[in-house]
């Protein structure tokens, strides 16, 4: 099932034009959320973060748009499910209305929301390497989730057609900014590093949650700020982060492998904040 709207419909049957703004334009954000035992996963962090990317984007946000309402939308589309033992990804996707060329007719906005179940196992083998066709630049508009993800999308056909389960994105500097399907993290003894916002990289929910836990553990140094990739090279641990499978740790970056200590300890922190904010 997905929900348009507020309906409930067959993803088969639900109606979206070819005048659709997403679709023509890439005018829109999403939010991809994971529910697990009919609880979603830090809810309150991803609704904030879309307003947030609305208001951004001069979407006029409806009134009726409130934690709540996005709460109840979710769980009526996953109520056909059965979903009280099942993992579920959930993307919400918001687009301005049909009608105008780039500049648009209105900034109100529908909404679509999608549910797959899924099932979250980390990798154990994970190689990953540059990709360097093309770069993120470093904007404030990076860091927002919008429907255009061509570059994510090119990475992730590079990854496929090089044997790699993802691509590191770097920006006009040639800085680390993500990976196509997350946030990075690289560890050196008992520091963590994670590319700054200022970097390009997505706002990404659990990379807030794994730097609120770096903060509460003194044994560990966390810092913001560019990575040149020659780091990645020299860390001893290395892992992506994205709202499905929390932690995935990487194994393999070109002749490196690396261990995963620190980064089993924080799977095992996450795990708890889950439960306890959710």
């Amino acid at each position: 099932m997905v929900n348009f709207n507020g309906v409930l419909s067959t993803a088969e049957i639900v109606s979206i034009s070819s005048a659709n703004r997403a679709f023509k334009y890439g005018d829109g954000v999403f939010e991809t959320i994971k529910v697990s035992n009919n609880k979603i996963i830090f809810l309150e962090d991803h609704y904030f973060r879309l307003m947030a990317s609305m208001r951004m984007l001069r979407m006029k946000i409806p009134m009726k748009f409130t934690l709540e309402f996005l709460q109840e939308e979710i769980l009526k589309t996953l109520q056909l499910e059965q979903p009280q033992n099942d993992i579920f990804r959930v993307r919400i996707t918001v687009f301005r209305k049909d009608g105008g060329l780039y500049a648009p007719t209105s900034n109100e906005v529908d909404y679509l929301i999608e549910a797959k179940k899924v099932n979250v196992q980390e990798k154990e083998v994970y190689s990953i390497d540059l990709f360097k066709d093309f770069y993120n630049y470093s904007s404030l508009l990076s860091t927002v989730k919008t429907t255009n993800r061509m570059l994510n999308v090119l990475a992730s056909v590079f990854a496929d057609d090089n044997d790699l389960d993802t691509c590191i994105l770097l920006n006009e500097r040639k800085g680390v900014v993500e990976a196509a399907n997350g946030n990075i993290f690289i560890i050196k003894g008992n520091l963590v590093k994670t590319p700054a916002l200022s970097e390009g990289c997505i706002k990404g929910v659990t990379r807030k949650k794994i730097i609120e836990i770096l903060e509460k553990h003194p044994e560990y140094t966390i810092e913001e700020t560019a990575i040149s990739p020659f780091e990645i090279q020299k860390a001893d641990e290395v892992f992506i982060t994205n709202a499905i499978t929390g932690i995935q740790s990487v194994t393999n970056y070109r002749k490196k492998t690396f261990q995963k200590t620190i980064t089993n300890k924080l799977k095992s922190s996450l795990r708890v904040k889950s439960i306890t904010e959710s």
